[in-house]
């Protein structure tokens, strides 16, 4: 079983909710991306665990490997649990470019696993490659899902991306990122958009 190694952040004033946060390819948690996202999370009130996904507890760097996708899976429902056990009575999971992947498909097989999902960078398809879309899963993915990207990510175009959500049968929200690439920076303050718009889409849906 994989283990959930990573960071906990607990918020001052707690609303009840967790969320899991975890890497592209090639990246861990430790990203700043994922730092901001945490700070921002916690301070709005959400118990957050940021983790490294079991092919980064493997090897330090490099991508992910043909067979890792399973376990990192496994590793993400493991991390779920986790949060679930920390005292988080609403679960949330995200993940930037093939973390969130990752995350989607997990949740297309087992659709009670979380109340909702927040997507960054979505890998729509490989640069270039638009006819190589990685969305075979999106008409059995239940879960609500937000997705954040940046309207100069070479992974998909925001048109393809509006396109793409109408494959998926649950609430979906696209929240664009102007200016920005494939890792999200750009001048404005990104964490506190994402962590706004997120629990506007996810308490609205679930009547909170």
């Amino acid at each position: 079983m994989p283990e959930v190694r990573g960071f906990l952040h607990r918020p001052s004033n707690p609303n009840g909710s967790g969320i899991v946060l975890t890497h592209g390819a090639g990246a861990n948690c430790r990203t700043e991306l994922l730092r901001d996202l945490s700070e921002a999370f916690a301070g709005a009130g959400f118990m957050v665990l940021r983790v490294d996904l079991p092919f980064r507890q493997k090897r330090p760097t490099g991508p992910p490997g043909r067979g890792d996708a399973k376990t990192d899976q496994l590793g993400l429902t493991n991390a779920v649990d986790a949060l679930k056990k920390s005292g988080a009575k609403k679960l949330f999971l995200g993940g930037h470019s093939y973390g969130g992947r990752q995350a989607t498909m997990l949740c297309a097989a087992e659709p009670g696993l979380v109340d909702g999902l927040l997507l960054l960078s979505y890998p729509l398809h490989p640069p270039m490659k638009p006819a190589e879309l990685r969305t075979q899963h999106f008409p059995q993915l239940q879960t609500p899902a937000m997705f954040v990207h940046g309207s100069r990510d070479g992974f998909g175009s925001l048109n393809e991306m509006e396109s793409a959500l109408k494959l998926i049968p649950a609430k979906t929200r696209l929240c664009p990122i102007e200016s920005a690439g494939h890792d999200l920076k750009n001048k404005t303050d990104v964490a506190r958009r994402v962590v706004s718009a997120f629990a506007e889409f996810v308490f609205n849906m679930l009547g909170s």
